[in-house]
């Protein structure tokens, strides 16, 4: 398609179904295992040089 081209109504949904599908399947669940992984991490480290937590 040359870019010169207009877009139809039927391509550009078509478009935005994909990219709706892309974001959902794949790039929120990889965005919330970083985010989690990091979290857990930031943690690790933080009792790493802190130790760890006391009761009482």
């Amino acid at each position: 398609m040359d870019s010169s081209e207009p877009i139809t109504a039927k391509e550009e949904k078509r478009r935005e179904w994909r990219l709706f599908l892309f974001i959902v399947v794949f790039l929120f669940p990889i965005l919330s295992v970083i985010l989690v992984a990091g979290f857990g991490f930031s943690i690790w480290m933080y009792q790493l040089f802190a130790g760890p937590p006391t009761v009482g």
